[in-house]
């Protein structure tokens, strides 16, 4: 059986003291593991119903970017070779996983992701020179 991802806060005490819970564990404190959006060879998205009925869009396996260019503002949608480097944590880009703020080798250069993969189901990025 797995355990499930816990957001509430009854866990730590800022004093060092022990704090007891008042109560059981809520279902709106539940999380879910991180998506970790991977380069295949085939886009692969997921629909997760969240809390207020509404619909996520994860992407689980991505093979193009959005990107736009800062010097003449256009946007294009060009295949990811790569992951260069994820400052978030290193990890990441040895495992090839996208996530916000990670360096990725396009066709056209290097480009910065901008948007959330595991959260938008999209990967836009910006031109780096």
């Amino acid at each position: 059986m797995k355990m499930s991802y816990y957001q509430g806060n009854d866990l730590k005490k800022p004093t060092g003291g022990k704090k007891r819970p008042h109560r059981g564990k809520r279902k709106y404190e539940l999380g879910r593991p991180p998506t970790e959006t991977r380069l295949a060879e085939v886009e692969q998205r997921k629909l997760v119903r969240v809390r207020g009925g509404n619909y996520k869009v994860r992407l689980k396996k991505a093979v193009y970017a959005n990107v736009v260019d800062p010097e003449t503002n256009k946007a294009r949608k060009v295949r990811i070779l790569r992951v260069l480097e994820t400052p978030s944590y290193r990890e990441y880009a040895r495992r090839g996983i996208i996530v916000k703020g990670a360096i990725i080798e396009t066709e056209i250069g290097k480009a910065k992701v901008t948007s959330r993969p595991g959260q938008d189901g999209v990967i836009n990025a910006v031109l780096i020179k």
